[in-house]
């Protein structure tokens, strides 16, 4: 069997693109307020609470390297 084969009778361009635009008109208001819902729950909640943890732990990595190496600033005469 040929890497190039096919299943099924090729459709032309414009029936796929009339598929599509149908497919995405038909969303549900169940679907669209699961969207908003998700949205919320990323943009209010996850993302805040991850920068948090970003910021947090590259603190936490300064502030470990800083009990290896010493506290900045020019070294003792």
């Amino acid at each position: 069997m040929s890497q190039f084969h096919r299943s099924g009778p090729e459709r032309p361009a414009s029936h796929r693109a009339t598929e599509a635009g149908t497919a995405a008109q038909a969303a549900s208001p169940a679907t669209r307020r699961q969207e908003v819902a998700m949205f919320l729950l990323l943009a209010v909640v996850i993302w805040p609470i991850l920068s948090i943890a970003v910021v947090g732990g590259y603190g936490f990595c300064v502030w470990m390297y800083q009990l290896i190496a010493g506290p900045p600033g020019p070294p003792p005469v």
